[in-house]
């Protein structure tokens, strides 16, 4: 438990910030998640869209600190490779 005034602000502080970067995965996830869906189906053309909206997501993500940038980069070099091998 904080005991000094500075520790309980950095609690309430990561308690903000916590919910803001749930926010923010959630989000990417789903961009993600559409992606996903799109390869399932087959749909080349709706997958590589799905991919255009899911990397710029990914990448604010990043800058803000939710994901590692190598994640991101491997995430995203995955899916590519899957979207390139539809059709």
């Amino acid at each position: 438990m904080a005991n000094t005034s500075s520790a309980k602000k950095n609690v309430r502080k990561m308690a903000r910030k916590t919910e803001v970067n749930r926010t923010r995965r959630s989000q990417v996830r789903t961009f993600l998640r559409r992606v996903e869906d799109a390869i399932t189906a087959g749909d080349k053309s709706a997958a590589s869209d799905a991919l255009k909206k899911a990397e710029p997501a990914m990448m604010r993500a990043v800058n803000r600190g939710v994901f590692h940038k190598n994640t991101a980069a491997r995430k995203i070099s995955r899916l590519n490779k899957r979207v390139k091998a539809i059709g």
